[in-house]
């Protein structure tokens, strides 16, 4: 196989020489509203082909590689006395995986749960290359299936305007669940 960046031999999707140069993670912090904050790994321009690989056959590859080097090493560092569940953004199958339960599962550990198909949009329109005004006139309108009383991690792939991941935290405040932050693999505002 050939490293979908430098296009040299390698066994993984992205060879090492790649990994090391190109996709080291750089943690980021994001207010995106009082007290609620985005923590991201990416900048979207730097890795935006590699996330629009969530389309292609390979995609699920390139997101267990990503979330190996980000949200792996992030909750090996993670500490908290109490269990908190990584809960999905929306973690629908739609192009043969679901790119936020392949990261939330390398949050597994001895302190965080990963926890899915429990806060589905039940609006299924597609935000990418939309504005603002158009987001905020269609929202997710979230439902929520898992248990209350939870502290929570919420979890996506990417932020963008931070409006999905607010309205999620809403829907989560109805559960009496605490939403400690977001994390995602890139911000477009990074």
């Amino acid at each position: 196989m050939r490293c979908i960046s430098c296009e040299q031999i390698s066994i993984e999707i992205i060879c090492k020489k790649c990994q090391s140069s190109l996709l080291k993670p750089v943690f980021n912090k994001r207010e995106i509203e009082k007290g609620l904050f985005v923590y991201s790994f990416y900048s979207y321009d730097d890795i935006k082909e590699l996330l629009n690989s969530k389309y292609e056959f390979y995609g699920d590859r390139v997101f267990r590689l990503l979330a190996e080097l980000s949200f792996k090493s992030f909750a090996a560092n993670f500490e908290l006395n109490e269990k908190v569940y990584a809960i999905c953004v929306d973690d629908h199958t739609e192009h043969h995986f679901s790119q936020t339960a392949l990261l939330a599962k390398s949050l597994q550990s001895s302190t965080i749960k990963p926890v899915y198909n429990t806060l589905k949009a039940s609006n299924r329109i597609k935000y990418a290359g939309r504005d603002l005004e158009f987001r905020k006139k269609n929202p997710r309108k979230f439902i929520y299936s898992g248990e209350r009383n939870l502290k929570v991690i919420l979890v996506d792939d990417l932020s963008t305007s931070g409006l999905t991941i607010i309205e999620a935290k809403k829907k989560l405040l109805e559960y009496n669940c605490e939403v400690l932050f977001a994390l995602t693999l890139a911000d477009a505002k990074f």
